[in-house]
């Protein structure tokens, strides 16, 4: 069997995010929760304890946040000429603008961009399910890409690693 210059992601992590986003917004329209479960989430469940228009402005200022450092982050690979998504091979490691402080600023802006989303939707629960979205991620996909990235790139991403934290 030929060796495949792939990470092996379980699927492509804008879908993992959005798809745990519309288990929270079913699960918010659904709004059936047990008391106890309001009882202990009540500052969430009011508005998150904004003002509608506060709320608004902070959904607003953290989607824009996030889609900014996804459009920057995602620009650098371009402009090095290695491929975005993560399930095509990589050809260059790139280190510079928002990968000198975070080795995965994409996924990071996914996150930010998810809890401005959440806020949106005045879901508390959406926001509580990235939790487990962060795990899936953390997982099964930055790991593999860090196991694919340390074996193509050898000593400069081990390097670089070690420098660099995974999210922040």
């Amino acid at each position: 069997m030929a060796h495949r210059d792939l990470p092996g992601v379980i699927a492509p992590p804008p879908l993992i995010y959005l798809g745990v986003l519309f288990i929270g917004w079913g699960l918010t329209r659904i709004g059936t929760w047990p008391e106890a479960v309001d009882a202990g989430f009540g500052w969430l469940a009011a508005g998150f304890g904004l003002e509608p228009r506060l709320r608004q402005g902070a959904a607003v200022t953290l989607i824009i946040a996030g889609l900014l450092l996804d459009a920057v982050s995602a620009g650098l690979f371009r402009r090095r000429g290695t491929a975005v998504e993560p399930w095509k091979p990589s050809t260059v490691l790139v280190s510079d603008g928002p990968y000198r402080f975070s080795r995965n600023p994409i996924y990071l802006g996914f996150a930010v961009t998810y809890v401005g989303l959440a806020i949106g939707m005045d879901s508390w629960i959406t926001l509580l399910l990235l939790v487990p979205c962060l795990v899936v991620v953390d997982r099964f996909v930055i790991q593999r890409e860090e196991r694919y990235l340390a074996a193509k790139f050898g000593a400069d991403y081990l390097a670089y690693r070690q420098k660099v934290r995974r999210w922040l």
